[in-house]
C-alpha cells in the first residue's frame, strides 16, 4: 500500500485531500497542529507536529511515498506570519521529505501568481515554489482559481443585504469545490504533471456570483458597484492602517478581484448547491 503524508490537514482542501487519498486506497498520514482539530478527519494515522519547527518533523516521513502540502494561513496569527508558515514551514517539510527519502513532493499554490507578487500571502508561496523546483525531488504544483469556501464570502454580503462590488463585476472566475480540488490534485500527481492550472466546471463573472446568491436566498437583488480607484487606495492604505491578520487577506482578495482567475475546468460539483447546502444548514434544514 502506497503512503501519502497530508501537510494542512485539517484545512478546507486538506480534509477533502485526506478523503480523496484514503478513498484511493492509500495509507493516509495526516500532519496537524493540535489533535483536537482533527475530528472526522478521514485519515489512518494523525501526526501531531509543529511544521514552524524543523526538529518537530525529525523522522516523521519513514517510509512516507508522497507529501502532498496545503500548509498555508489566510490569517496571521499566533504570532507567525506567510513567511513562517507559506514559506519556511513548507521548506521544513521538503527538506525532511528529502532527508527521508520521499519520491514525490505536490503543493497547492495559487493561480495567476506571478501577477501579484507584490501581495505578502503570494509572494512569500511563490518562495517555496522556487525552492522545490530547485529540489531533486519529482514535484507537482497546483494552481487552483479559487476555492467553493472563499465564495461564501459573497453569500454573507448578500445575507447582509447588499453585494458590493469594485468596478463593473465583469472579472471572470471558476471556482472549485474542494473535493474537485482533491480529485484533480490525485490525477495530476499520478500523471506525473509538473504543474496544473485548474478551476470548476462552472465560469462566473462577479455579478453573476451576486445575482446567484440572491436567487438562492430568494430575495431581490441588491448591488452596489463601487469605483475601483477606491480598491486601488484601500491597497495603499490597508497595510498602514490595518492589522496584518486584516491587511494580509484583504490585499490578496482586493487584487485578485481586479482580474480574471479561470483555468481549465475540472470536476462536476457547482457553485450553487454548494450555497444551498450553506444555507440550509445556517437555517437548521437537512
Amino acid at each position: 500500500m502506497k503512503r501519502v503524508l497530508i501537510a494542512g490537514a485539517t484545512g478546507y482542501l486538506g480534509r477533502h485531500l485526506c478523503a480523496e487519498y484514503q478513498q484511493q486506497g492509500w495509507h493516509v498520514t495526516a500532519l496537524v497542529r493540535k489533535k483536537s482539530a482533527a475530528k472526522d478527519l478521514c485519515a489512518d494515522v494523525l501526526l501531531v507536529a509543529e511544521a514552524t519547527w524543523p526538529e518537530s518533523l525529525n523522522g516523521t516521513m519513514t517510509g512516507i511515498d508522497l507529501v502532498v502540502s496545503a500548509l498555508g494561513i489566510t490569517r496571521q496569527a499566533d504570532g507567525v506570519g506567510y513567511w513562517d508558515v507559506d514559506y519556511q514551514a513548507n521548506v521544513n517539510l521538503l527538506k525532511e521529505a528529502e532527508r527521508s527519502g520521499v519520491a514525490h513532493f505536490a503543493y497547492i499554490h495559487v493561480l495567476n501568481a506571478d501577477r501579484m507578487m507584490h501581495v505578502p500571502l503570494v509572494a512569500a508561496k511563490s518562495a517555496f515554489v522556487r525552492e522545490l523546483e530547485q529540489s531533486p525531488l519529482q514535484s507537482t504544483v497546483i494552481a487552483p482559481t479559487g476555492y467553493f469556501s472563499d465564495m461564501a464570502d459573497f453569500l454573507t454580503m448578500a445575507k447582509a443585504g447588499r453585494v458590493w462590488l469594485f468596478g463593473q463585476g465583469t472579472h471572470q472566475i471558476n471556482p472549485i469545490h474542494g473535493a474537485d480540488l482533491a480529485s484533480a490534485t490525485f490525477a495530476a500527481i499520478a500523471w506525473g504533471d509538473r504543474w496544473l492550472d485548474v478551476g470548476g466546471p462552472e465560469t462566473f463573472a462577479q455579478e453573476d456570483i451576486a445575482h446567484l446568491c440572491f436567487r438562492v436566498l430568494d430575495s431581490p437583488a441588491r448591488i452596489t458597484h463601487l469605483p475601483d480607484m477606491l480598491r486601488r487606495f484601500v491597497l495603499r492604505v490597508l497595510p498602514c492602517l490595518m492589522p496584518r491578520k486584516i491587511a494580509g487577506p484583504a490585499q490578496f482578495f482586493l487584487t485578485a478581484s481586479a482580474m480574471n482567475m479561470t483555468a481549465p475546468a475540472f470536476g462536476s460539483r457547482r457553485l450553487s448547491a454548494h450555497f444551498r447546502s450553506i444555507t440550509n444548514q445556517s437555517e437548521g434544514r437537512l
